[in-house]
């Protein structure tokens, strides 16, 4: 009876696999799908379509549409064969006799009587596996990133160690469909029906990946905030999705070697919040108080500040109040004697010869005659 239905099963898996398939994306996919498998479709709206085929079996002459944004990945027997990283429609060709087709010029021995004969020996299987996976070329979104408590660097403008919890997520993409495929991704997901996604929260790989993240946010903050072309400001990180990205993926290759690896690599990050510990916000509004109170801008805020200083002092009223507003005005005093220039004191009004001077100012500008200058000249000299 063994022997009845393994030929039996073969005859029929021979037949049912000389229909050519169509290949395409599943439905339903997430945006952060990364791999899956590429699923047939029944041709002319489900018309003549092939129920019967054997799930690891590619027929010759079978096309597969590649996306955009999708890369094609070709396994035969547990290997990967081919990529095709451009968008387009491919036609299967394969030497294997398990896909050979009588309808693509396989022959009839070689199509049906040769393809019995191996599954036969196999139980009625094919003794082939043929697999083709899609595998996502864009930036898949939404990868998490947090820290549970603070991480401590060393920050090149504050010029110490500074410390901080922080949240956000990253923009990962794959770079190198092969190296990714190969030292990557699990077994488990390499079948039908599988989909490996970096946001799943049962995919073990994709929480090793956070856990790494986390690891290296401390090199990746001081690197950035030690980096003179970005002015070594903290403060920068949250507008700076690229440059903080380069940080970060550094310090992920220089750990992990995500990208030479794995074939991944960090693409952009958006930061979410950070939250400084107690030391770190003393020394940014320190910092914040230095920047105020440098240049003009800070010549402003000491005149403000001083002023401040004299109303308080006022409005305590008394002999202390009056001594604060001396010492104020002292200062105040002292303070615009250092910022602008002493002009010099205006002569006395009764001065000889500021008056003359002023009178042949007039005489010379013709608003008065010689003999009005003449009778003022003698009344200001007693002459």
């Amino acid at each position: 009876m063994g022997l009845i239905q393994a030929a039996v099963g073969a005859i029929g898996g021979t037949l049912a696999d000389q229909w050519k398939d169509f290949y395409t994306i599943p439905d339903g996919l997430p945006s952060t799908a990364a791999l899956f498998a590429a699923v047939p479709r029944g041709t002319n709206a489900g018309r003549g379509s092939n129920t019967k085929a054997s799930s690891n079996i590619i027929t010759n002459g079978s096309k597969i549409v590649v996306p955009e944004g999708y890369g094609l990945l070709l396994f035969q027997d547990g290997k990967i064969t081919a990529l095709a990283a451009q968008a387009g429609a491919y036609e299967w060709q394969s030497d294997d006799i398990n896909s050979k087709s009588i309808f693509t010029g396989g022959g009839l021995v070689e199509s049906l009587i040769k393809q019995s004969w191996e599954r036969f020996k196999f139980g009625g299987q094919p003794g082939s596996q043929q697999q083709a996976f899609f595998v996502c070329l864009k930036e898949l979104p939404d990868n998490r990133f947090g820290t549970q408590s603070e991480i401590y660097w060393d920050d090149g403008f504050l010029n110490t160690q500074v410390g901080a919890v922080t949240r956000g997520s990253y923009t990962l993409k794959i770079v190198d469909p092969i190296l990714f495929t190969k030292n990557f991704v699990p077994a488990s997901y390499l079948q039908a029906g599988q989909v490996f996604d970096f946001t799943d929260l049962d995919n073990a790989a994709a929480s090793q990946l956070f856990n790494e993240v986390v690891g290296s946010l401390a090199p990746a903050f001081s690197a950035y905030t030690n980096d003179p072309s970005k002015g070594n400001r903290i403060t920068k990180i949250q507008q700076d999705s690229l440059g903080f990205a380069k940080s970060l993926s550094a310090a992920v290759e220089s750990a992990y070697q995500w990208k030479s690896d794995r074939g991944l690599e960090i693409v952009k990050t958006a930061i979410v919040s950070i939250e400084y510990d107690a030391n770190t916000r003393e020394l940014l509004k320190n910092v914040q108080r230095a920047d105020a109170l440098s240049g003009a801008r800070g010549n402003s805020n000491l005149q403000a500040s001083v002023a401040a200083g004299m109303q308080a002092a006022g409005e305590n009223g008394g002999a202390a109040g009056m001594m604060g507003i001396g010492m104020a005005s002292g200062m105040m005093g002292g303070m615009a004697g250092l910022q602008q220039p002493v002009a010099p004191a205006a002569p006395p009004a009764d001065d000889p010869m500021a008056k003359l001077k002023k009178a042949k100012e007039m005489l010379d500008a013709g608003l008065i005659t010689q003999t009005d200058y003449d009778a003022l000249k003698t009344k200001t000299l007693g002459l």
